[in-house]
């Protein structure tokens, strides 16, 4: 069975500190596979690195909304630039946070909108993150994806049906994260249910959000085979059905990964 942890914060406290014992880890439970994010401008490098190191992980490039007012110059360009590293696969974490509004909500769109316009340029897919912003979201995604040239994933998916069933008609996928296997997460779990076979992710988050039976424990990409068995079994699917389709899901939307 190969698993692929579609996203994860290998520089973060918690997993960069023992990166490679935590990537041992992960390999040993199949997962194959890890998306390196970015959150900050000043992780790029640093991200692009632990790819550089390792053949089975890859990278992103992005600012996450909370940060978005302290990249108030950050374009399109910049974006862009930084992804024409042969180990960067997509444009992000990018989006819109209006739950703890670390960041004004105008210069949030913004800094979105250029990562809309850098994922365009690059054909790179984007990597969105969205709470508490559904209909602003929504409505920047499909004005992208009316434009041409625009894909991505909605990751960590907490969102309503409604917006499920958006970003899925706009051919974006989605990502499950431990937060499925929580037992307060009944529309999640409903919503995991029926999402297309052929447009979903699972993912980690971590070293956040680790998955039952890893509760209040640092969430390591090992847990997305948690989370990937607990989804399966939501479906009525065997986890190695769900690994298969996920990891092609992974390699069709990140095809700069995909093998040769």
């Amino acid at each position: 069975m190969t698993l692929i942890d579609s996203h994860c914060h290998l520089v973060y406290d918690g997993l960069a500190e023992r990166q490679d014992e935590v990537l041992a880890t992960a390999r040993a439970r199949g997962v194959a596979g890890f998306l390196n994010i970015s959150t900050r401008q000043s992780e790029w490098d640093k991200v692009i690195a632990v790819a550089e190191r390792h053949d089975d992980v890859w990278a992103t490039v992005g600012v996450h909304p909370h940060e978005a007012d302290a990249h108030p110059d950050l374009g399109a360009q910049a974006l862009i630039d930084a992804s024409s590293h042969s180990d960067v696969i997509a444009i992000g974490e990018c989006g819109l946070d209006y739950f703890y509004d670390k960041s004004d909500r105008s210069a949030q769109r913004e800094r979105f909108q250029a990562h809309i316009e850098a994922a365009r340029a690059t054909g790179l897919p984007l990597v969105v993150h969205t709470r508490e912003a559904e209909n602003d979201t929504a409505e920047m995604l499909e004005e992208a994806v009316r434009g041409g040239g625009v894909t991505g994933v909605l990751h960590c998916f907490t969102g309503s049906a409604t917006l499920a069933r958006k970003g899925l008609d706009l051919g974006f996928y989605v990502s499950l994260s431990g937060i499925v296997t929580f037992k307060n997460a009944h529309d999640l779990q409903e919503t995991a249910k029926w999402l297309p076979r052929d447009q979903m992710l699972v993912e980690t988050d971590s070293p956040f959000l680790a998955p039952v039976p890893h509760r209040g424990q640092t969430c390591e990409p090992a847990f997305v085979a948690d989370t990937a068995a607990f989804v399966a079994a939501l479906r009525d699917e065997t986890p190695e059905a769900l690994a298969e389709a996920t990891t092609a899901n992974f390699f069709r939307l990140f095809a700069k990964a995909a093998p040769e």
